[in-house]
Protein backbone atom coordinates (compact mmCIF):
# COMPACT_ATOMS: atom_id res chain seq x y z
CA UNK A 1 0.00 0.00 0.00
CA UNK A 2 1.46 3.43 -0.96
CA UNK A 3 2.76 5.57 1.87
CA UNK A 4 0.19 8.32 1.31
CA UNK A 5 -2.64 5.83 1.65
CA UNK A 6 -1.26 4.62 4.98
CA UNK A 7 -1.01 8.23 6.14
CA UNK A 8 -4.56 8.96 5.01
CA UNK A 9 -6.08 5.92 6.71
CA UNK A 10 -4.11 6.61 9.89
CA UNK A 11 -5.39 10.19 10.01
CA UNK A 12 -9.01 9.08 9.75
CA UNK A 13 -8.64 6.33 12.35
CA UNK A 14 -7.03 8.74 14.82
CA UNK A 15 -9.72 11.36 14.13
CA UNK A 16 -12.45 8.79 14.79
CA UNK A 17 -10.73 7.69 17.99
CA UNK A 18 -10.73 11.17 19.50
CA UNK A 19 -14.20 11.99 18.17
CA UNK A 20 -15.59 8.85 19.79
CA UNK A 21 -13.83 9.45 23.08
CA UNK A 22 -15.04 13.06 23.26
CA UNK A 23 -18.58 12.05 22.36
CA UNK A 24 -18.59 9.49 25.16
CA UNK A 25 -16.85 11.71 27.70
CA UNK A 26 -18.72 14.96 27.12
CA UNK A 27 -21.86 14.00 25.24
CA UNK A 28 -20.97 16.39 22.40
CA UNK A 29 -21.39 15.59 18.73
CA UNK A 30 -18.26 14.41 16.94
CA UNK A 31 -18.72 17.06 14.26
CA UNK A 32 -17.21 19.73 16.50
CA UNK A 33 -13.98 17.74 16.42
CA UNK A 34 -14.20 16.05 13.01
CA UNK A 35 -14.74 19.16 10.87
CA UNK A 36 -11.68 21.16 12.06
CA UNK A 37 -9.44 18.07 11.94
CA UNK A 38 -10.53 17.26 8.38
CA UNK A 39 -10.06 20.91 7.48
CA UNK A 40 -6.37 20.65 8.37
CA UNK A 41 -5.72 17.05 7.28
CA UNK A 42 -7.54 16.60 3.96
CA UNK A 43 -5.12 18.94 2.13
CA UNK A 44 -2.30 16.63 3.28
CA UNK A 45 -3.80 13.80 1.20
CA UNK A 46 -4.39 15.85 -1.93
CA UNK A 47 -7.87 17.36 -1.49
CA UNK A 48 -7.72 20.83 -3.05
CA UNK A 49 -9.09 23.99 -1.46
CA UNK A 50 -11.87 24.58 -3.99
CA UNK A 51 -14.54 22.69 -2.04
CA UNK A 52 -12.55 21.83 1.09
CA UNK A 53 -14.90 23.19 3.75
CA UNK A 54 -17.99 21.79 2.05
CA UNK A 55 -16.39 18.33 1.85
CA UNK A 56 -15.45 18.51 5.55
CA UNK A 57 -18.99 19.46 6.58
CA UNK A 58 -20.69 16.85 4.37
CA UNK A 59 -18.32 14.09 5.45
CA UNK A 60 -18.79 14.95 9.13
CA UNK A 61 -22.58 14.78 8.77
CA UNK A 62 -22.33 11.36 7.14
CA UNK A 63 -20.33 9.97 10.07
CA UNK A 64 -22.90 11.42 12.49
CA UNK A 65 -25.60 9.23 10.88
CA UNK A 66 -23.92 6.12 12.32
CA UNK A 67 -23.00 7.58 15.70
CA UNK A 68 -26.52 9.01 16.11
CA UNK A 69 -28.09 5.59 15.57
CA UNK A 70 -25.85 4.15 18.29
CA UNK A 71 -26.68 7.03 20.62
CA UNK A 72 -30.45 6.75 20.05
CA UNK A 73 -30.38 3.02 20.82
CA UNK A 74 -28.48 3.66 24.06
CA UNK A 75 -30.84 6.43 25.22
CA UNK A 76 -33.93 4.45 24.27
CA UNK A 77 -32.85 1.65 26.59
CA UNK A 78 -33.28 4.13 29.42
CA UNK A 79 -36.61 5.42 28.01
CA UNK A 80 -35.16 8.94 28.09
CA UNK A 81 -36.19 10.18 24.63
CA UNK A 82 -39.26 12.43 24.55
CA UNK A 83 -40.73 11.10 21.31
CA UNK A 84 -43.69 13.56 21.18
CA UNK A 85 -41.16 16.42 21.30
CA UNK A 86 -39.04 14.70 18.62
CA UNK A 87 -42.04 14.43 16.28
CA UNK A 88 -42.76 18.13 16.80
CA UNK A 89 -39.21 19.02 15.83
CA UNK A 90 -38.92 16.55 12.93
CA UNK A 91 -40.51 18.51 10.04
CA UNK A 92 -38.53 21.63 10.84
CA UNK A 93 -35.14 20.00 11.32
CA UNK A 94 -35.45 17.94 8.12
CA UNK A 95 -36.44 20.96 6.03
CA UNK A 96 -33.79 23.05 7.75
CA UNK A 97 -31.04 20.48 7.15
CA UNK A 98 -31.92 20.21 3.46
CA UNK A 99 -31.94 24.00 3.20
CA UNK A 100 -28.64 24.17 5.08
CA UNK A 101 -26.90 21.85 2.62
CA UNK A 102 -28.27 23.90 -0.29
CA UNK A 103 -27.12 27.20 1.23
CA UNK A 104 -23.71 25.78 2.20
CA UNK A 105 -23.03 24.77 -1.40
CA UNK A 106 -24.27 28.12 -2.71
CA UNK A 107 -22.17 30.41 -0.51
CA UNK A 108 -18.44 30.92 -0.86
CA UNK A 109 -16.00 28.57 0.86
CA UNK A 110 -14.60 31.61 2.69
CA UNK A 111 -18.00 32.55 4.13
CA UNK A 112 -18.80 28.94 5.08
CA UNK A 113 -15.44 28.58 6.82
CA UNK A 114 -15.95 31.80 8.77
CA UNK A 115 -19.46 30.72 9.76
CA UNK A 116 -18.06 27.49 11.15
CA UNK A 117 -15.29 29.32 13.02
CA UNK A 118 -17.66 31.83 14.64
CA UNK A 119 -20.13 29.08 15.59
CA UNK A 120 -17.37 27.01 17.19
CA UNK A 121 -16.11 30.00 19.18
CA UNK A 122 -19.62 30.75 20.48
CA UNK A 123 -20.16 27.09 21.45
CA UNK A 124 -16.77 27.11 23.20
CA UNK A 125 -17.67 30.21 25.22
CA UNK A 126 -20.99 28.63 26.21
CA UNK A 127 -19.26 25.41 27.31
CA UNK A 128 -16.48 27.17 29.20
CA UNK A 129 -18.73 29.49 31.19
CA UNK A 130 -21.73 27.09 31.33
CA UNK A 131 -24.03 29.77 30.01
CA UNK A 132 -27.65 28.64 30.27
CA UNK A 133 -30.86 30.61 30.10
CA UNK A 134 -33.88 29.47 32.07
CA UNK A 135 -37.57 29.94 31.47
CA UNK A 136 -40.77 29.48 33.42
CA UNK A 137 -42.62 28.22 30.34
CA UNK A 138 -42.79 24.75 28.83
CA UNK A 139 -42.51 23.71 25.19
CA UNK A 140 -44.42 26.17 22.94
CA UNK A 141 -46.97 25.28 20.27
CA UNK A 142 -45.98 23.10 17.31
CA UNK A 143 -45.56 25.87 14.66
CA UNK A 144 -43.00 27.61 16.89
CA UNK A 145 -41.15 24.33 17.47
CA UNK A 146 -41.07 23.68 13.71
CA UNK A 147 -39.62 27.15 13.07
CA UNK A 148 -36.94 26.69 15.74
CA UNK A 149 -36.22 23.18 14.45
CA UNK A 150 -35.71 24.63 10.97
CA UNK A 151 -33.08 27.02 12.34
CA UNK A 152 -31.34 24.21 14.24
CA UNK A 153 -31.35 21.91 11.20
CA UNK A 154 -30.14 24.62 8.82
CA UNK A 155 -27.23 25.84 10.95
CA UNK A 156 -26.22 22.29 11.97
CA UNK A 157 -26.10 21.11 8.36
CA UNK A 158 -24.12 24.18 7.30
CA UNK A 159 -21.37 23.58 9.87
CA UNK A 160 -21.45 19.76 9.98
CA UNK A 161 -22.73 19.01 13.50
CA UNK A 162 -25.60 16.95 14.87
CA UNK A 163 -27.27 19.92 16.53
CA UNK A 164 -26.87 18.88 20.17
CA UNK A 165 -25.08 22.11 21.04
CA UNK A 166 -28.20 23.97 19.94
CA UNK A 167 -31.04 21.58 20.80
CA UNK A 168 -30.01 20.78 24.38
CA UNK A 169 -29.92 24.42 25.57
CA UNK A 170 -33.25 25.13 23.87
CA UNK A 171 -34.97 22.12 25.45
CA UNK A 172 -33.42 22.99 28.82
CA UNK A 173 -34.75 26.54 28.44
CA UNK A 174 -38.23 25.03 28.16
CA UNK A 175 -37.84 23.25 31.51
CA UNK A 176 -36.94 19.86 30.03
CA UNK A 177 -34.86 17.74 32.45
CA UNK A 178 -31.24 17.63 31.29
CA UNK A 179 -31.07 13.85 30.81
CA UNK A 180 -34.20 13.89 28.64
CA UNK A 181 -32.98 16.98 26.76
CA UNK A 182 -29.71 15.23 25.87
CA UNK A 183 -31.52 12.03 24.85
CA UNK A 184 -34.10 13.86 22.72
CA UNK A 185 -31.36 15.94 21.14
CA UNK A 186 -29.53 12.76 20.12
CA UNK A 187 -32.70 11.56 18.39
CA UNK A 188 -33.03 14.90 16.58
CA UNK A 189 -29.42 14.61 15.41
CA UNK A 190 -30.22 11.57 13.26
CA UNK A 191 -32.65 13.21 10.80
CA UNK A 192 -30.41 16.29 10.68
CA UNK A 193 -27.45 14.12 9.66
CA UNK A 194 -29.46 12.02 7.18
CA UNK A 195 -31.17 14.99 5.48
CA UNK A 196 -27.97 17.05 5.43
CA UNK A 197 -25.93 14.18 3.99
CA UNK A 198 -28.50 13.52 1.26
CA UNK A 199 -28.56 17.22 0.44
CA UNK A 200 -24.79 17.40 0.04
CA UNK A 201 -24.74 14.23 -2.09
CA UNK A 202 -27.44 15.59 -4.41
CA UNK A 203 -25.97 19.09 -4.62
CA UNK A 204 -22.52 17.71 -5.47
CA UNK A 205 -23.57 15.52 -8.39
CA UNK A 206 -22.77 18.22 -10.95
CA UNK A 207 -19.31 19.00 -9.55
CA UNK A 208 -16.52 17.49 -11.66
CA UNK A 209 -13.51 18.45 -9.51
CA UNK A 210 -14.32 16.49 -6.33
CA UNK A 211 -11.96 13.78 -4.94
CA UNK A 212 -12.17 10.18 -6.12
CA UNK A 213 -14.36 7.87 -4.00
CA UNK A 214 -16.84 10.68 -3.29
CA UNK A 215 -20.61 10.80 -3.59
CA UNK A 216 -21.28 14.46 -4.12
CA UNK A 217 -19.41 16.22 -1.34
CA UNK A 218 -19.23 13.16 0.93
CA UNK A 219 -15.71 11.67 0.94
CA UNK A 220 -16.13 7.97 1.74
CA UNK A 221 -12.53 7.04 2.73
CA UNK A 222 -12.76 9.56 5.59
CA UNK A 223 -16.27 8.41 6.53
CA UNK A 224 -15.21 4.76 6.75
CA UNK A 225 -12.04 5.38 8.73
CA UNK A 226 -13.69 7.72 11.23
CA UNK A 227 -16.69 5.48 11.82
CA UNK A 228 -14.57 2.39 12.53
CA UNK A 229 -12.79 3.91 15.50
CA UNK A 230 -15.47 6.33 16.73
CA UNK A 231 -17.94 3.48 17.24
CA UNK A 232 -15.31 1.54 19.17
CA UNK A 233 -14.11 4.38 21.38
CA UNK A 234 -17.42 6.11 22.18
CA UNK A 235 -18.37 3.44 24.77
CA UNK A 236 -14.86 3.68 26.23
CA UNK A 237 -15.30 7.43 26.59
CA UNK A 238 -18.65 6.89 28.29
CA UNK A 239 -17.00 4.62 30.86
CA UNK A 240 -14.17 7.10 31.45
CA UNK A 241 -16.77 9.83 32.02
CA UNK A 242 -17.56 8.23 35.38
CA UNK A 243 -13.89 8.36 36.45
CA UNK A 244 -12.71 11.75 35.15
CA UNK A 245 -13.92 15.22 36.14
CA UNK A 246 -16.53 16.16 33.54
CA UNK A 247 -16.32 19.94 34.23
CA UNK A 248 -12.54 19.85 33.73
CA UNK A 249 -12.86 17.90 30.49
CA UNK A 250 -15.55 20.26 29.28
CA UNK A 251 -13.28 23.25 29.86
CA UNK A 252 -10.35 21.53 28.12
CA UNK A 253 -12.50 20.77 25.09
CA UNK A 254 -13.93 24.30 25.12
CA UNK A 255 -10.37 25.66 25.08
CA UNK A 256 -9.55 23.38 22.14
CA UNK A 257 -12.62 24.64 20.26
CA UNK A 258 -11.73 28.25 21.03
CA UNK A 259 -8.20 27.79 19.68
CA UNK A 260 -9.39 25.96 16.57
CA UNK A 261 -12.16 28.46 15.84
CA UNK A 262 -9.76 31.37 16.25
CA UNK A 263 -7.14 29.76 13.99
CA UNK A 264 -9.70 28.98 11.28
CA UNK A 265 -11.10 32.51 11.49
CA UNK A 266 -7.66 34.15 11.26
CA UNK A 267 -6.63 31.96 8.32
Amino acid sequence: MPEFELLEISLYLVTGTFAGLLAGLLGVGGGLFIVPVLLFTLPLVGVNDTHLMTICVATSLCTIVVTSISSVIAHQKHQAILWPVFWQFLPGIVLGALLGSYVAVGVSEHLLTNLFAVSVILIAVKMFFKLQLSSEVTLPVTPVVIAIGSFIGCLSAMIGIGGGSLTVPILSYWKTPMAKAVATSSACGLPIAVAGTLGFIIMGQQQADLPAFSSGYVYWPAVGGIIITSVIFAPIGAKLAHKISAPLLSKIFATFLLLVGTKVLLN
